[in-house]
């Protein structure tokens, strides 16, 4: 795989769950990640990010990465008929890496089908397309443990601008945050609180 622009080093001027935007040489580069990715780097300052820079007529989309495993399954996401980069984007977010490899492994079509945008016809095509690719790389990746609490109040409106971001309505993201928080009280990560309210939204 070749890339035009391979990897983004610089600060972080600006962080969300969806996006972030690095500054490097005096510019500041908006790049989308995903929620797996946040999850790593959302304690950071300085970040190197693999990427990957989607052209179209209308736009230049540059997408960011924690490490080379989740850059690939994307690609291998975005190859498949039918899913584009911001489903891909919205998959890394509802699920980890690692859980997005075994259910294409264990072809588990109903995990795909919990994801906004993804009926069963397109998670049937994603496993048929990539099961042999995933079996083939192997290997998972460990995730890392973040601790730290946030004002609740805070991480529910970054929870918030997340979901809208990802193409959500406020009032049944909000409902879905609610329900989430009503479940479980003691989230205080942003990021396990959007996860468990996309499980909601599906």
């Amino acid at each position: 795989y070749r890339a035009m622009i391979a990897y983004i080093k610089g600060t972080i001027a600006y962080k969300s769950p969806t996006f972030v935007i690095v500054e490097t040489a005096g510019i500041g580069y908006h790049v989308n990640i995903s929620l797996h990715t946040y999850t790593i780097i959302q304690k950071m300052e300085q970040v190197q990010l693999l990427t990957h820079l989607l052209i179209k007529e209308d736009s230049h989309t540059l997408y960011g990465f924690s490490d080379e495993p989740e850059r690939k399954l994307f690609l291998q996401l975005i190859s498949v008929s039918g899913v584009g980069a911001t489903t891909a984007q919205i998959i890394l977010s509802a699920m980890s890496p690692d859980e997005v490899r075994a259910a294409i492994i264990g072809e588990q079509e109903a995990s795909f089908s919990k994801v906004k945008g993804i009926g069963l016809k397109t998670a049937k095509r994603i496993i048929l397309d990539l099961k042999d690719k995933v079996v083939k790389d192997g290997g998972t990746i460990a995730e890392l443990p973040l601790g730290g609490n946030i004002a609740d109040n805070k991480t529910r409106e970054d929870a918030l601008s997340a979901l809208m971001a990802l193409g959500y309505q406020r009032i049944p993201a909000q409902k879905a945050l609610n329900a989430a928080l009503k479940t479980d009280p003691t989230i205080t990560k942003v990021d396990d609180l959007i996860r468990n309210a996309l499980r909601l939204l599906a």
